[in-house]
């Protein structure tokens, strides 16, 4: 659908149709959200859990585009540099465990898993600078729709 911009006294805006507004679940008073190039309605749900999705959606991108051996040694040396300038976390123990550990499927359940455990420990993910930025920006984007 193409709106056109119209001058609003000292502003310009746009007409939204009645019936894109109801297919929104939007009416006169309410909120939209403008992220980059794209007016919406705001998110629904919490967004914690938007969020702990798109932490998910980071970790599969790093999972889809590098072996688990560049996940481990980029992470470790995230942690390692981070240690030492006195970040630490009790998480990073814990990521520390599995990144020096042989098993790929826990790596991979850590990173890429809905249960608790995992959301938790992707709050504080080692792995990044992994993905290039481009990639991030746009995962953030979308997430933001």
């Amino acid at each position: 659908m193409k709106l056109v911009l119209r001058k609003v006294g000292n502003s310009v805006g746009v007409i939204i149709p009645k019936s894109v507004l109801d297919a929104w679940g939007v009416g006169e008073g309410d909120a939209l959200r403008v992220s980059g190039r794209v007016i919406g309605p705001q998110p629904t749900g919490s967004s914690h859990e938007a969020l702990d999705e798109l932490k998910r959606k980071i970790a599969a991108a790093v999972v889809e585009s590098a072996p688990p051996a560049r996940i481990r040694a980029h992470s470790l040396a995230n942690l390692h540099r981070w240690k030492k300038a006195g970040a630490w976390v009790s998480a990073y123990d814990e990521w520390r465990r599995i990144l020096e550990g042989p098993d790929d499927g826990a790596l991979f359940a850590a990173m890429l898993g809905r249960d608790g455990e995992s959301t938790r420990l992707r709050q504080s993910a080692p792995y990044v600078g992994l993905l290039p930025r481009d990639i991030v920006a746009r995962l953030n984007e979308e997430a933001a729709r």
